[in-house]
């Protein structure tokens, strides 16, 4: 797609990729992060476990809402403004959780990263699509995948060292949070606003025709079947699969350890495990996610996704069965999962809808897994029902991102700079339903 000419050299595609995919390093991080540092703030400060729920729900929602509020902001203000103020509040409020002992320092702490990380995934992502091009788009988008795992494993390794460390250990493990956001805001001042971004403002304020400058509100994607149908395919393809995602996560350890038996280190040293294992199979996938393999790998990597779930709800929870689990889940998440999601979320929406649409996505499936696991423990004490439920779940999640995506050629960056009526004249002469257009778009 044409860039606009700027006196402001474009930076490095993978430079853009690298500092804003660390929104989803900061993600991972800050969630895995408060899982141990609130349990250690409990053993010292003396925190109760009903204030941790609270804290812990509030970081689930609050990165919902933030998701949902950024990514509107990012398509009606910009992209750099946003993900320099979000950074800003992720180190304004990592540093609360890092110096407060009571509820309420720690309830603002909270709220304030899970608003900030929350906002920031869809309007980075957004920023990350717009610098690339569609030779490489694919890759960046999955390498902030990898940058997700790389949260995880950094956070568990310093975990590790400082988990008998009391509440210093809780105060090390939220301050690698806000040192990480701070250095990352340091550098996002380095990124210039998206050329997508400002071509499509610059035309919507000189009443320019063209799709990005006229499809810029929710009512465009609810409304135009062009837009609507990926929406609500979206929507329920990463409900579904990261409800699965979101429980296993969350409740793994406790089946391995009160259903089948096994010690703690050893359910953690195999959820470790699979940390790389999930980092190989992702950067398996980022060499052919702008290639025409995508999809025959999305059909392999589903089926192990559900093998993961439907493997110990079958046989039973045994070490052998979770581990099998672990193993085709980090397939199955690496070729079937959010990465594919993030990629199709950026092309099949216009510049001024992009992060709209897709916090929308990421904010509804973060309430529908928080609201979920409020009921998952009473189902704990059936394990494999949970799990064959799940399975059936996440198979119908995957079978709508099949059906909606396997035929699916269209890509809104190919249209941005077109004129909105021609632009629809040509998908309707390729063969794709959208509406008409109206003369006072």
């Amino acid at each position: 797609m044409p860039r606009v000419p700027s006196a402001v050299k474009a930076p490095n595609p993978w430079w853009v990729g690298v500092v804003s995919g660390m929104a989803s390093y900061i993600d991972a991080a800050a969630i895995v992060s408060s899982g141990t540092a609130l349990v250690l703030y409990q053993q010292t400060i003396g925190i109760t476990p009903t204030e941790i729920g609270i804290l812990s729900a509030a970081l689930t929602f609050c990165i919902a809402i933030g998701a949902l509020a950024g990514g509107r902001l990012g398509d009606t203000f910009g992209r750099r403004a946003v993900f320099i103020v979000t950074m800003a509040m992720i180190v304004a409020g990592a540093g609360l959780l890092v110096f407060s002992s009571g509820l309420i320092g720690l309830l603002a702490g909270t709220m304030l990263v899970g608003l900030g990380s929350g906002a920031d995934l869809p309007v980075s992502l957004a920023t990350i699509s717009e610098a690339a091009t569609d030779e490489n788009r694919g890759k960046l988008i999955s390498f902030s995948q990898i940058l997700w795992f790389v949260g995880i494993l950094a956070t568990v390794v310093l975990a590790t060292f400082t988990g008998s460390m009391g509440h210093l250990g809780g105060q090390i493990l939220f301050g690698h949070v806000g040192a990480v956001a701070l250095i990352v805001l340091l550098l996002r001042f380095t990124i210039p606003e998206s050329s997508s971004w400002t071509a499509a403002h610059r035309e919507r304020e000189s009443g320019t025709h063209t799709v990005r400058a006229e499809r810029h509100g929710i009512r465009d994607v609810l409304t135009e079947k062009l837009y609507l149908v990926p929406f609500l395919a979206l929507l329920g393809f990463y409900s579904l699969t990261n409800l699965g995602a979101n429980t296993v996560g969350q409740f793994s350890a406790y089946v391995a350890v009160n259903v089948v038996g096994l010690t703690v280190q050893t359910a953690s040293l195999i959820g470790l495990v699979g940390v790389p294992l999930g980092m190989l199979f992702a950067f398996w996938f980022m060499r052919i996610s702008d290639g025409r393999r995508r999809m025959t790998y999305y059909a392999v990597g589903a089926f192990f996704l559900v093998a993961s779930y439907a493997v110990p709800a079958i046989l039973g929870f045994s070490l052998t069965t979770i581990i099998i689990g672990m193993v085709c889940g980090a397939i199955g998440g690496a070729w079937a999962f959010e990465a594919i999601m993030k990629i199709w979320a950026q092309e099949s929406f216009p510049t001024l809808l992009r992060s709209s649409a897709q916090g929308a996505v990421i904010a509804f499936a973060r309430v529908v897994a928080a609201s979920v696991a409020l009921v998952t423990p009473a189902l704990l004490n059936t394990p494999q029902l949970m799990y064959g439920v799940l399975t059936v779940l996440v198979a119908i999640g995957l079978l709508v991102g099949w059906l909606a995506f396997r035929k699916s050629h269209f890509n809104a960056f190919h249209l941005e700079d077109k004129d909105l009526a021609e632009a629809q004249q040509e998908l309707r002469a390729a063969g794709v339903r959208t509406e008409a257009p109206a003369a006072d778009a």
